[in-house]
């Protein structure tokens, strides 16, 4: 059993070393945009070029995760991306790049991440026994807000000693160590489905299989709602953080740092707790709780006196705490009830729901808040976050969603442990017509 550590721990660390990489190289390019054009229309406009392929692609990307080997699609992913990085630093080398060619990065990338996310996601499933997930998702977290931390000053520091290609250069190099052990270490695949007559199930079959899989159960349908909401009410107002910094505090760019080094530190410290106590042993408890405590930062957020602005700075730092615990939590409770089978097409879905409410949430959120004050989504989104997960406390379908997959016949539990320790493509078994 412990030999898992050895093959996870050397891909993760792979993946955690290559995302460094991208994040500097992220910076960067922004930086580039930012001097050169000096709009913000361009900037947002890059945004949503990169979230298109997430929300339209990501769906159909999570079929073809469940229909091929998941390992080969990761390295294949991996690669595309790195050789979008090279291209970009032949670009900044020749003195040819322009700015459309912001978009086709963005969007390559973004197709690349695609197929990539939800195959490391459905992967970490089979690599990881069932009572470390927690604590896996929180070193993720971790991973997360220590980009957040150090990336912006690595950057900056980069770019001070080296030219933008050879920032590019690095993104580009930092991808083997993400290909590098996928070629030396084997994935588990689990079964595929296929016909009573001995067919291969098509890929449209699947994709109607997936969501059916999704409408049938009702706490999967709670989980995914709870996940969207989430991603409704945070992601716009921590994206409307320095409106609430200027016209609320009378703040400055220093203070803007101080929000954002907390919210970051403190996603940092909510990882490491995660990871160390692994929740309750009901982890969708865990998720919940930490839900209603992200609902009661974000409305101390709100709350606080302008006068005494570290105070909200205190809760910034609360809500990065919830939040990894939650979304750490919240990720663990996915990977444990889902069948393993169908967690490359259910996570693709979540992924691609979530994403799209970041440009929902801020379309609803800017107006809202030049109207009412960004403190007021605060306390809005606060309020709802906290009824939310209390409601979800007594929702049966939710609350009992763990034991509920237990007693399902594709239940997650002997699906993991039939292909945890299978070969690197999965072999095929019949399924009722």
């Amino acid at each position: 059993m412990q030999r898992w550590r050895t093959r996870f721990f050397t891909i993760w660390t792979g993946q955690a070393l290559s995302l460094v990489g991208s994040s500097v190289a992220q910076f960067a390019l922004v930086w580039w945009i930012t001097l050169e054009t000096g709009s913000a229309t361009v900037l947002a406009t890059a945004t949503l070029v990169a979230m298109a392929p997430t929300i339209a692609l990501t769906p159909f990307a999570g079929v073809i995760v469940d229909r091929f080997s998941r390992r080969r699609i990761m390295i294949l992913a991996d690669t595309f991306i790195a050789v979008v990085s090279l291209w970009l630093a032949y670009l900044f080398w020749s003195g040819a790049m322009q700015v459309w060619h912001v978009y086709v990065v963005m969007l390559a990338r973004s197709v690349g991440g695609a197929f990539h996310g939800p195959a490391m996601s459905a992967s970490t499933t089979l690599l990881v026994p069932r009572e470390h997930y927690a604590r896996v998702e929180g070193l993720n977290q971790i991973i997360g807000g220590a980009l957040g931390v150090v990336g912006p000053p690595l950057g900056a520091l980069l770019l001070s000693l080296l030219p933008l290609h050879g920032i590019m250069l690095l993104d580009f190099g930092t991808a083997a160590f993400a290909v590098a052990p996928l070629l030396w270490f084997a994935i588990p695949q689990p079964a595929r489905s296929v016909s009573v007559d001995g067919g291969k199930s098509g890929f449209w079959t699947d994709f109607r299989e997936g969501l059916r899989y999704v409408v049938a159960w009702r706490g999967l349908v709670a989980l995914i709602t709870l996940l969207v909401i989430l991603n409704f009410l945070i992601s716009p107002a921590f994206s409307l953080t320095p409106i609430l910094v200027r016209m609320r505090f009378a703040g400055d760019a220093i203070l803007l740092g101080w929000f954002n080094a907390a919210l970051s530190l403190g996603v940092v410290l909510g990882g490491l707790i995660l990871s160390a106590w692994g929740g309750f042993r009901k982890k969708i408890v865990t998720t919940l709780l930490a839900v209603i405590g992200l609902g009661a930062a974000m409305v101390m957020t709100s709350l606080t006196p302008v006068s005494i602005p570290l105070v909200a700075v205190g809760g910034f730092f609360l809500a990065g705490v919830t939040l990894a615990i939650g979304n750490g939590s919240l990720r663990a409770t996915f990977r444990g009830v889902v069948d393993p089978a169908k967690q490359g097409r259910v996570g693709s879905l979540m992924r691609s729901l979530s994403t799209a409410m970041n440009p929902l949430g801020l379309g609803i959120a800017g107006p809202v808040a030049d109207l009412m004050g960004v403190a007021f989504w605060f306390l809005l989104g606060g309020a709802s976050l906290v009824g939310g997960a209390l409601f979800g406390l007594v929702l049966p379908s939710l609350r009992n969603i763990e034991a509920e997959a237990a007693e399902r016949a594709d239940a997650s539990a002997s699906a993991i442990d039939a292909a945890r320790d299978g070969p690197d493509e999965g072999s095929e078994q019949p399924r009722d017509a």
